[in-house]
């Protein structure tokens, strides 16, 4: 008898961060895993869940993969074709229920890098910078970041701070002008889905996912994170949400096969 999985870890990833999103919520996407969740939610549990994409789409059923958030995918069923910058102050005018973002570092408090590793001046690798996760970022009720977790994406300090999470600590957005009430909400990973204390706004451990201990979250972070005792253990995927990512979402594997 075969000992294949029956998911692989990405599409577990992909899954755990659909089944955080809610029917009827708004939540603004960005590109691969964030709207393969969101693809995948309103196919199962949020029919109703109303995608935004920052090039000014909203409402749309995307019928498959597109390859950006500018992609004329993005635009089918929608309910209104716009401008970014009528989607961003939609975000600032408090109607985005979830920012859903990417990273390729994040710290202690959810700050999030995707602009350069190593110096801005001499960097050792260019990112794409930060798009609208910025701005989804600061006015989102909430924000879920979804990443690669090992000791070089989980960082104690980012080389370069191009998102805000809760910044430097408590009341920190506030001070800086955000919303107050707004900040990170969850981060998902390939091993565990992690959220944050309310009182130091420093990252812990929600859950594990199947099979992974303590000890591989250690190794593959840069600073500690509370584990606590007796945590949960993330669901694993149904055999419906699998046969809708490798059949309909990403027959191709695009995103889910990295």
């Amino acid at each position: 008898m075969s000992e294949r999985p029956e998911y692989t870890p990405t599409e577990l990833l992909a899954v755990v961060a659909s089944r955080m999103l809610s029917d009827n919520q708004s939540v603004f996407v960005g590109t691969g895993l964030p709207l393969i969740a969101g693809m995948l939610a309103q196919r199962t549990h949020a029919p109703g869940l109303l995608l935004f994409f920052e090039a000014g789409s909203i409402g749309p059923r995307v019928p498959e993969l597109p390859i950006s958030v500018g992609d004329s995918r993005t635009y089918h069923q929608a309910i209104a074709l716009s401008s970014m910058h009528d989607a961003m102050s939609l975000a600032q005018a408090g109607y985005v229920d979830v920012g859903f973002l990417g990273a390729a570092q994040i710290d202690p408090f959810g700050n999030i890098n995707t602009t350069v590793i190593g110096s801005h001046q001499h960097p050792t690798a260019r990112l794409p910078g930060s798009g609208g996760a910025n701005d989804v970022a600061s006015f989102a009720a909430k924000t879920i970041v979804i990443l690669r977790q090992s000791a070089r994406s989980f960082v104690p300090k980012l080389d370069f701070l191009t998102t805000p999470g809760y910044l430097d600590g408590p009341g920190a957005r506030e001070r800086a002008g955000l919303p107050a009430g707004t900040g990170p909400y969850r981060v998902i990973t390939q091993l565990a889905t992690y959220g944050f204390d309310p009182h130091s706004r420093r990252m812990t451990a929600a859950s594990l996912h199947p099979g992974v201990t303590p000890e591989r979250i250690r190794e593959n972070s840069g600073f500690t994170i509370p584990l606590g005792e007796n945590l949960p253990v993330s669901p694993v995927p149904s055999a419906e949400e699998i046969r809708l990512l490798r059949e309909v979402i990403d027959p191709k594997g695009v995103v889910l096969s990295k």
